[in-house]
């Protein structure tokens, strides 16, 4: 008989907290508020959609995780908090960089049956944007990077994604609409025909439907191996900061070896 798989998924990697969580092809997701109150808001957002599912932590396959890049405590946070519940439920993790979840909303929002590429552009403040390419193999349904993330003006990004003269490319994200006046998308015409550009964001519900195929090619690891991908250095945390990681780290840790204590006997 097949197993069916089953995921939790979270990204606090912008303003938004988003959470979801799937058994075969049903699923539970919550998108909120995120930025401050993630630190607060994931492992009881994390308990209330196991309750709907009737699931366990240590029911599930793997946790799935955005690792960045993004906000600097969201991140911390997303990854102290998948550290925790995984080693309390000795489960593995998948981490994803978000702009590849940035990629999947775009292509599942298209409706996209054929290869192309979509180069995620995301808002990174100090006046600069995070861009990641990606292509889609229809095939395979696997994505592949096709670029190094990056992080810089929104002009050099532009002139850089243009040089690369990618058929059929889609923009995804917020870059685009943040920097519109820095960002040339006339850069991108081709015989006129402007480029595509969606509004895309990271989410779980992206991260839950490349969580198979991930699951499949073995990218699970064991959760002292999951660190959030920032791509630009901060040189310190904040005493706030560290406390908050702390106490997120150490409330999935306690909650998933009690969820795991209390689960009844196989």
């Amino acid at each position: 008989m097949t197993q069916v798989l089953k995921f939790l998924a979270f990204d606090t990697s912008t303003d938004m907290m988003s959470v979801a969580l799937s058994q075969g092809n049903q699923t539970w997701h919550h998108h909120g508020v995120g930025g401050a109150n993630a630190s607060a808001q994931l492992i009881p957002t994390v308990h209330a959609l196991l309750a709907q599912a009737q699931l366990q932590l240590s029911d599930l396959t793997a946790l799935v995780v955005g690792q960045g890049p993004g906000s600097f405590t969201g991140l911390r946070t997303a990854c102290a908090v998948a550290q925790g519940l995984a080693l309390g439920a000795n489960l593995k993790v998948i981490p994803v960089d978000s702009l590849k979840a940035v990629a999947e909303d775009a292509r599942h929002s298209l409706a996209h049956a054929q290869d192309g590429y979509i180069a995620s552009v995301m808002d990174a403040r100090m006046g600069e944007v995070y861009v990641g390419v990606y292509a889609w193999h229809v095939a395979t349904s696997q994505w592949t990077s096709v670029m190094p993330l990056q992080v810089g003006p929104p002009e050099a990004i532009a002139a850089q994604l243009s040089r690369m003269n990618l058929p059929k490319l889609v923009l995804a994200g917020n870059g685009m609409q943040v920097y519109k006046d820095r960002f040339p998308l006339q850069e991108f015409e081709v015989g006129g025909v402007p480029v595509s550009c969606v509004a895309a964001v990271p989410n779980a519900l992206a991260l839950l439907r490349m969580a198979p195929g991930l699951w499949a090619k073995q990218e699970a690891v064991a959760p002292e191996s999951v660190q959030p991908l920032y791509i630009r250095d901060k040189v310190a945390q904040t005493t706030a900061e560290r406390d908050a990681i702390k106490l997120a780290k150490a409330d999935a840790l306690a909650t998933s070896s009690a969820s795991t204590t209390s689960s009844p006997p196989a």
